[in-house]
């Protein structure tokens, strides 16, 4: 791993706990529910894509906290700038992590598979 690899590492677990530090000391409470699951920082660690926990929220519920979390921003920004004593932050962009829920349906679909061979071979 380089140094500028690490470096990125680093930067992402940082994040990784000061977001829900953040997302805490914030005034409205719905934000206090959201789990951060992953951070991915861009090369030059300028902006990061912060994925969430989708926690089987409705599609209503899923926009209404991404539209929080996009007016709550520049707070999160700021509180992650101040702890660190950086210059800047990363500019955080909010997704749903999609990723668990795509694993279980080609699981899904790898059991029905099998399970059609079976059927055809008996």
């Amino acid at each position: 791993m380089t140094e500028a690899e690490i470096k990125l590492k680093r930067t992402e677990s940082i994040l990784l706990e000061l977001i829900p530090e953040a997302l805490g000391s914030l005034n409205d409470k719905r934000l206090h529910e959201i789990d951060v699951v992953d951070i991915k920082l861009s090369r030059g660690r300028s902006d990061a894509k912060v994925y969430i926990d989708p926690h089987y929220y409705s599609e209503a519920e899923k926009n209404m906290f991404l539209k929080l979390l996009r007016k709550a921003r520049p707070l999160i920004e700021t509180y992650c700038m101040k702890d660190q004593g950086w210059y800047r932050s990363p500019k955080l962009t909010f997704e749903f992590d999609e990723h668990f829920a795509q694993a279980q349906n080609i699981e899904e679909l790898f059991k029905r598979i099998a399970k059609e061979k079976e059927n055809h071979e008996s």
